[in-house]
């Protein structure tokens, strides 16, 4: 973990925050004032950033690679909520806000790098900075609606339906997931994934 000032590819880092959906409206200044909170941390497929059920909550920026959000009940057994890549934020500002625990972890599915920092400090920046807060709450609500969507869809779509869907709206992941994870956000198995690829019905 290092700041973004002395990271080596700090460059890199600086353009790739000014792309982030919620990020981009920052001017320079404003950019300049949140980018000495910010950590940067370099994940290995499997890292946990964040675990189910605890208190102390942070913000995440994904600067590369890809994320996901997962439900574990008490067996141990995994619903995956949603994925996140490049450009897009992961958090539990509702469950902070709520001051209830973490409802679930947020674990690398890939290689990925994130810029990062606690969810106090970060409220502390947006509720200076308006615009920014609303584009960051507007995001927190697409994000819970399209949990929901997808929650409905693995019940009413049938499994070629359910993997037509999601190469529809997240055609720049469907390649880049490991059939592992995506066949387990669809509730598919591996083999139904392959099988239904092999049959041409996906």
């Amino acid at each position: 973990m290092s700041s973004v000032a002395s990271h080596p590819e700090k460059n890199i880092i600086r353009v790739q925050l000014k792309q982030n959906k919620v990020l981009k409206s920052l001017r320079e200044s404003e950019m300049a004032a949140l980018e000495p909170y910010l950590t940067i941390v370099d994940c290995q497929k499997g890292d946990v950033l964040l675990h189910q059920g605890i208190y102390e909550m942070e913000q995440y920026f994904i600067l590369d690679g890809i994320l996901k959000r997962a439900v574990t009940n008490q067996n141990a057994k995994e619903m995956i909520l949603r994925f996140g890549a490049e450009r897009d934020i992961e958090t539990s500002y509702a469950a902070w806000r709520l001051k209830t625990p973490t409802p679930y972890s947020i674990v690398s599915v890939t290689k990925a790098r994130v810029a990062k920092l606690s969810l106090p400090q970060w409220v502390m920046f947006i509720e200076s900075h308006s615009e920014v807060k609303q584009t960051f709450e507007f995001e927190v609500m697409q994000l819970m609606s399209e949990i929901m969507a997808h929650t409905i869809t693995l019940h009413l779509l049938n499994a070629p339906g359910r993997v037509h869907r999601f190469v529809r709206k997240h055609a720049d992941l469907f390649e880049r997931l490991p059939k592992k994870e995506l066949a387990s956000y669809l509730n598919l198995s591996p083999e139904t994934l392959s099988r239904l690829k092999n049959q041409g019905k996906i």
